[in-house]
């Protein structure tokens, strides 16, 4: 059988943009994997009736209804009660759950306030989510063919519950899996990727192709829904190369979760270190190699060279250059990167040099004008990037950093820069 899923968050703050809506992807994400279709995400504030009117549409749509939030003690935490309303069921005290609150409160060196004592109370024949991260137990029952789960929402309490209770139960109502593999691509922007893979994106139902653009990359994903995860991946295969050998080297990775951690990897297979001089990124680059586990094997260190006196006493740019081409230019760009490989003692260097705005330079460069160079000892290169006025200095630098990662991927992987 086919299922269904709509997600119901409940929380006025998150109709505020106080905060995110993380526990949707969680949810989404997982039953993707279950092979359960979500249709639908459905965000109510903490407001009864309003709650009442979204489960009214989602039990006509739907034959798995999730919630998140409002599971609390205090007195606008309704959603047991307003579902139970909806559909019928009363509520039960249950004083097992309570002392596994207590206990809970007293782990933690506190006393349970009494108005948690609303949180022991749960539909009637219902099957019970405890929740030993947090005070708020789940629960899921069937009324009239569809399935109500209620998952408390702050986002570590609603993973566990979901990924530790949730989904066996939800496991048993299920006859297949979805299975999907993102082919991660940077070079090529998403309306040309579509474009050379139209046919199959608009053809193949089972398995499917869809792009996805992302900040400054895109992605395309294939998925596949088959009775276990071995039959999945056989159909699969086949496409994923299919789109490998459409796209080229722009493909930078299957699953992979960014260029950094590619780049990370051939550094680490290879035996050789980085190190990074940088301008208008802002240290950027090294943020972002160092945000990885084991980084420390590859990356040496780097210098953010923001001013031409750190550029010439750090890293040994000359001053005569920097006078005669500016900052923004491939010369200076090569001498950073050289500097910086001698300064750090790593087999390669990589550097970055631009305007990330609002202003452009006395010598005709434009905002968005980048030089990013590396060198390796025995030869350097270098490339300008003109990333755009206009786009933000975030993206600029951002999309700056990006370049770095390619062209480092593309000399270790021997492709053309």
């Amino acid at each position: 059988m086919n299922h269904t899923a709509e997600l119901i968050a409940v929380g006025t703050e998150l109709l505020l943009g106080n905060i995110a809506n993380l526990d949707a992807q969680i949810i989404s994400q997982g039953l993707s994997a279950l092979g359960i279709t979500v249709h639908y995400h459905t965000v109510v504030g903490d407001n009864p009736q309003r709650l009442a009117d979204a489960l009214d549409v989602a039990r006509k749509r739907a034959d798995i209804i999730i919630t998140t939030g409002g599971l609390g003690p205090t007195y606008d935490d309704l959603t047991k009660q307003t579902i139970c309303q909806a559909f019928g069921r009363e509520l039960q005290f249950h004083p097992d759950i309570l002392e596994t609150i207590r206990a809970y409160f007293a782990r933690t060196g506190r006393t349970m306030p009494e108005n948690n004592r609303q949180q022991a109370m749960l539909p009637v024949g219902c099957t019970i989510f405890d929740n030993p991260v947090g005070t708020a137990p789940g629960c899921a029952f069937c009324e009239d063919g569809v399935h109500v789960l209620m998952l408390p929402g702050p986002p570590r309490e609603c993973r566990y519950m979901f990924e530790h209770k949730a989904v066996p139960y939800l496991a048993f109502l299920t006859d297949g899996v979805i299975v999907s593999h993102e082919i991660r691509i940077f070079g090529m922007g998403e309306s040309h990727v579509e474009a050379r893979l139209r046919e199959a994106m608009t053809t193949l139902t089972n398995p499917t192709l869809a792009p996805y653009a992302k900040e400054n990359e895109c992605m395309v994903r294939a998925t596949a829904k088959a009775p276990d995860r071995a039959a999945a991946e056989e159909m699969l295969r086949p496409l994923v190369e299919q789109v490998r050998e459409t796209l080229g080297d722009v493909v930078y990775g299957v699953d992979v979760g960014s260029l950094e951690e590619v780049v990370s990897g051939l550094l680490r297979e290879r035996g050789l270190t980085l190190s990074a001089a940088e301008s208008c990124t802002g240290g950027l680059i090294a943020k972002r190699l160092t945000d990885l586990p084991g980084a420390s094997q590859v990356f040496r260190g780097g210098v953010v060279s923001y001013t031409n006196e750190v550029k010439t006493a750090a890293l040994g740019v000359p001053e005569d250059l920097l006078a005669e081409r500016g900052a923004v230019s491939e010369p200076v760009a090569l001498a950073m990167a050289a500097g910086c490989r001698r300064l750090c003692g790593s087999d390669l260097a990589v550097s970055v040099t631009g305007l990330a705005g609002p202003e452009g330079d006395d010598r005709g460069n434009a905002v968005g004008t980048v030089f990013v160079a590396l060198d390796w000892g025995d030869g350097a290169l270098c490339r300008r990037l003109d990333l755009g006025p206009g786009r933000g200095r975030e993206h600029i630098r951002n999309a700056a950093a990006q370049h770095v990662f390619d062209l480092l991927r593309r000399r270790l992987l021997g492709l053309p820069v």
